[in-house]
């Protein structure tokens, strides 16, 4: 980019671009098209042009080129939302006092009614959840490359 290119693309507010398409992270928009659009931009309507717009036009302009060409990634993204808005509205029908959770009681045959109400209650969490209780894991069975056999200062 040009030194010309950098002043107007100052005025950008990313921020703004994200949530007019819908995106979560300025990571999700490679470096090489926000390059291509800006280029595109410049080309189309000039650099003192582009000087003279207010902030949220240049936002507007960004935000709809790159719609353009993230047609693909945009349409993917919405998906994947609708379906993980779907499997948690399939999992939890919500009322006005809580939600009902449906259980399917073959799930629960390793169940011991006798144990303690927080086993029961971390059985309960893996299940219903799928996650893992971090008060059980041990920091020494991690999987990570590091040196965990000294203090360092």
């Amino acid at each position: 980019m040009s030194e010309n290119e950098d002043c107007w693309t100052c005025k950008i507010d990313w921020l703004n671009v994200l949530s007019s398409l819908g995106l979560e992270s300025i990571n999700m928009i490679s470096e090489f098209k926000k390059d291509k659009v800006i280029k595109k931009i410049s080309k189309l309507y000039g650099i003192e042009t582009l000087m003279d717009l207010d902030p949220e036009e240049i936002d507007e302009l960004v935000a709809n080129e790159l719609r353009e060409l993230m047609k693909k990634e945009i349409t993917l993204n919405v998906k994947k939302q609708e379906k993980m808005e779907k499997d948690i509205r399939s999992k939890m029908i919500p009322l006005k006092k809580g939600g009902i959770i449906r259980i399917d009681p073959r799930d629960f045959k390793d169940l011991d009614p006798n144990g303690s109400p927080e086993e029961i209650m971390k059985y309960f969490y893996n299940k219903l959840f799928g996650g893992d209780d971090d008060d059980d894991k041990d920091d020494d069975q991690d999987k990570v490359d590091e040196d965990n056999t000294g203090y360092y200062v």
